[in-house]
């Protein structure tokens, strides 16, 4: 249930700028700018608005103010700018209400009826957009008021932050109403949300006459309404919010719009936080590319750990990829190109500030071997050697020969020409497909060069498949047969890293060991495991984790895995052709 109230808020207070802030935000020391201010005190006028709510329970209760939480909802044209309510939960002492609107005070009203009188639990003093109330036994209904939206203009803005505001005028989103109005739909009520600000709210767009310095997709489209900052730009309370959640920019790109990004965006990967990314050992290693606010941070030149502990666990999110505020020199406003050929290798470990390269594409950014070594014998190379395998430059052989890219990294987008194709949305029967999946879907785009690309797909993922697991298996008889006798406790799992990998473990349960690794030699049971076995395992699992299993580069993968066996062959004293006829390898005939 939603009810609108009326209620007069103190006067905007005018100030002029003094320099406060960081980042591209100007003083506003000039009478000119100050006055720009105080004009959009003047011109804005205060309000109200609430959001009603049935909960269960209530006696003298107690509200307790929260963390703020994030957008959680799609609203059509970015942030809400009225109150919508986005969380009702019991908790073990009390009812947490998450609420979205305005920046400013919200005050929680409840009555034990409906045709009850509302009653007030507590001032005006909830700017967080949550709070917990205590002491509930009995039926209540809960309201939340708060500001009515006060939009201002980008113009507004641009008075202390001219900078951002030039380079988001270059942007598509500051000519989303002249593009309605070059296809006649300049006043069609189902565009204007995400093609203007505020369309349909108190002080929101009307029409280009009347409200034009509100056309187009602006500020406060994404940070909500900004006039109560503008005439009070040093009170934090009335700060506009910088949110990284999808959904701000879901609220406009989905599938009831044109193409279905956010949707498609929430069934990847990218959408996922697996593990928590706050603790102090994972968010700036393992968060720069888990965490969308670790890495946004780290992008700023910030330290996670000081400026989003606590708040890491935000998914990459479509800002992580598109700048929101610039037309960068690449497709989509993204931050990085598409396509690159220089190596690249983010470790853990490594400096974020001196290591980031803007040039390497994209998807490589993350999608790259960490740094990953021979000799590290905790556990397998990450999930993400995609890159490095593209380029050729994963892992060891044992020629001289120089690493040579695939024949897909050749092509005009790399990654993006296969997991992103984008193709329908032409009528009815023909939906919309973004990509935002980034699996891959069609394969008619190898079609010029490969005439059954499917065929093709299947028969080398099989190979590779059968080849993993013809290398598993002289290793397993290896640590057998051969391993020296301090490893054999571990039976199949001598060769293993410390945390084996999914080869020998599959479930991921934790009981299941590998020879321990510790820096103390007396300990460190790894330092048994010849250097040869240690480098075929390495480009064995090089190799599963990239996941193409042999698509993105076929050569390269045969390659790290005839070698891989090679070194397993010397190991045991045997060639190649005797090593695969003491192994038996079952075909299953199923592609991994």
């Amino acid at each position: 249930m939603v009810g609108l109230g009326q209620k007069e808020r103190p006067a905007l207070r005018n100030r002029s700028c003094h320099g406060r802030g960081t980042g591209n935000k100007r003083c506003a020391a000039s009478p000119e700018r100050a006055e720009a201010h105080r004009q959009v005190g003047r011109s804005i006028g205060p309000g109200c608005r609430a959001v009603l709510l049935c909960a269960i329970g209530l006696l003298v209760p107690t509200v307790f103010g929260q963390t703020q939480p994030h957008l959680n909802r799609l609203v059509r044209g970015g942030m809400p700018g009225l109150p919508i309510l986005t969380g009702v939960e019991l908790t073990t002492n009390g009812l947490r209400l998450t609420w979205e609107g305005p920046p400013g005070y919200y005050r929680i009203e409840y009555r034990t009826d409906l045709n009850g009188a509302w009653r007030s639990l507590g001032p005006a003093t909830h700017h967080l957009r949550a709070a917990t109330i205590t002491g509930l036994t009995s039926n209540a209904f809960f309201r939340v008021v708060g500001p009515a939206p006060q939009y201002a203009g980008a113009e507004a803005c641009a008075v202390c932050h001219e900078e951002i505001h030039a380079q988001e005028l270059q942007t598509r989103h500051a000519g989303a109403l002249a593009t309605l109005e070059r296809i006649g739909q300049a006043n069609n009520p189902a565009c204007l949300p995400c093609h203007t600000v505020g369309h349909g709210l108190p002080t929101g767009f009307v029409s280009a006459t009347q409200t034009p310095h509100l056309g187009g997709v602006q500020c406060e489209s994404c940070h909500g309404p900004a006039a109560q900052h503008a005439a009070n730009e040093t009170d934090p309370v009335f700060r506009p919010r910088v949110e990284l959640a999808a959904q701000m920019c879901g609220g406009c790109h989905n599938q009831d719009s044109h193409k279905p990004h956010f949707e498609q965006w929430a069934e990847s990967g990218h959408a996922l936080v697996t593990e928590d990314m706050n603790p102090p050992g994972r968010i700036n290693s393992c968060g720069r590319c888990h965490s969308g606010a670790s890495r946004m941070a780290l992008l700023r030149g910030e330290d996670p750990a000081l400026t989003v502990a606590g708040d890491a666990n935000q998914p990459i999110t479509c800002v992580v990829c598109h700048d929101p505020h610039r037309k960068t020199p690449h497709p989509a406003q993204l931050r990085n190109p598409l396509v690159s050929f220089v190596d690249y290798s983010l470790a853990p470990g490594d400096d974020f500030g001196r290591s980031y390269n803007p040039d390497v594409q994209i998807c490589a950014q993350c999608h790259n071997q960490r740094g990953a070594t021979w000799t590290s014998n905790a556990r397998p190379p990450h999930y993400s050697p995609q890159y490095n395998m593209l380029l050729g430059t994963a892992g060891l052989w044992a020629g001289s020969e120089a690493p040579v890219p695939a024949t897909h990294a050749r092509l005009e987008k790399q990654c993006v020409s296969c997991h992103m194709v984008t193709e329908g949305g032409t009528d009815a029967a023909h939906p919309a497909f973004s990509g935002h999946t980034f699996a891959v879907r069609s394969y008619d785009g190898c079609r010029s060069c490969h005439p059954e690309p499917e065929t093709l797909v299947e028969f080398t993922q099989l190979s590779v498949a059968l080849h993993i697991q013809r290398v598993k298996a002289a290793l397993d008889f290896w640590a057998i047969t051969r391993a020296p006798e301090p490893l054999r406790k571990y039976g199949s799992l001598a060769w293993e890293y410390a945390v084996p990998g999914k080869l020998s473990n599959p479930t991921g349960a934790a009981q299941v060991q590998g020879p321990r690794s510790s820096t103390n030699p007396a300990q460190d049971e790894q330092r048994w495991i010849p250097e040869r076995i240690r480098k075929a395992r390495f480009n064995l699992y090089l190799v599963v984790q990239d996941g193409s299993y042999g698509v993105h580069h076929g050569p390269h993968t045969a390659a790290l895995l005839d070698t891989a066996l090679q070194w397993v062959a010397e190991e045991l004293g045997m060639t190649r052709a005797a090593v695969a006829a003491a192994v038996k390898v079952e075909d299953t005939g199923n592609p991994p």
